[in-house]
């Protein structure tokens, strides 16, 4: 049930957040809804599906996807996570693109921009990093992206310490059409607790091994069950693809896992608000990005083309 304030009108909508993988969407994202509910890591291409952050502010409630980067897919996985962000962006009532602004207007923006062209959608843009880049050269870089595309407005923001967050997050409320809010006041985040304690499992793969192991590894929640102290015992397991890469992930007696363990377990407590039973398993799935269960788990559509 949602709780809406009596008698006032109220507005709802999702807003897609788009870019290049690294534009920092989901940094963005957990800035936005003042929590943490995506995961961020060194590596590109992290999120893998499409995730719902929720704000809900006065009359206000938006719902934020944040979309896979889009770029340029080589496997079925990459085919399956673009088409992921494309749709998000179709079914949004506003889309952000997110720019680097290190990166400015590169081939993976301009990519992006084409595909807007081509889907004849509407965009905002969002620079992001202004932090990281001169003054006199964001003000060159905005001028050369607004000139590419007519996008509808233009805020220049820092996702990591907010600044300009509020600015967008204020005119993202304009936009939102009327109609009952769809998530209680306090709900954040629109994700299966066992997928988002996975999430909370492979970000702690991927900060720990982010130089050591490929993307050919993913982790599943096979089992969640509520204890009569209160306590949640949780079992998943990470899937590589080969017995080289589950030797890195175990490390040298087990250490690494055990580490990757401890700090999931941490956080899944924490987020959970009681006591969590951790247990990993590792195991080798040769070609597992060609399995279509394994994409179903994940919330993607398994690419047929």
């Amino acid at each position: 049930m949602t709780s809406e304030p009596s008698g006032a009108p109220t507005s709802c909508g999702f807003v897609a957040l788009i870019g290049a993988p690294n534009a920092g969407k989901s940094t963005l994202l957990n800035q936005l809804v003042g929590g943490k509910v995506a995961i961020v890591t060194h590596k590109v291409q992290t999120t893998r599906s499409r995730l719902r952050g929720i704000i809900t502010e006065d009359q206000c409630q938006i719902i934020f996807v944040d979309t896979p980067g889009i770029f340029a897919p080589r496997r079925k996985l990459d085919q399956a996570m673009v088409e992921a962000a494309w749709a998000g962006a179709g079914e949004a009532d506003a889309i952000a693109l997110l720019v680097d602004a290190g990166s400015g207007l590169d081939e993976s923006v301009e990519s992006i921009i084409g595909g807007l062209e081509k889907n004849s959608l509407k965009a905002i843009l969002a620079l992001n990093k202004i932090d990281t880049v001169p003054r006199e050269q964001l003000l060159g870089l905005t001028s050369a992206l607004t000139s590419r595309f007519a996008f509808e407005e233009c805020f220049m923001i820092s996702a990591l310490n907010g600044d300009g967050v509020a600015d967008l997050k204020a005119h993202l409320a304009k936009r939102m059409p009327a109609g009952p809010w769809l998530y209680p006041e306090d709900q954040m985040a629109d994700v299966p607790l066992r997928q988002m304690a996975a999430e909370v499992t492979r970000e702690k793969l991927y900060l720990r091994l982010h130089q050591e192991l490929p993307y050919a590894s993913t982790v599943e929640t096979d089992q969640w069950k509520e204890l009569k102290d209160g306590a949640v015992r949780i079992e998943q397991t990470v899937f590589v693809e080969r017995d080289s890469q589950k030797k890195i992930v175990l490390g040298k007696n087990g250490r690494t896992i055990k580490s990757i363990g401890s700090e999931a377990r941490a956080e899944l407590r924490e987020l959970l608000g009681h006591d969590v039973h951790l247990f990993l398993f590792v195991k080798v799935r040769e070609r597992w990005g060609q399995d279509p269960e394994r994409y179903r788990v994940m919330g993607l559509d398994f690419p047929r083309g």
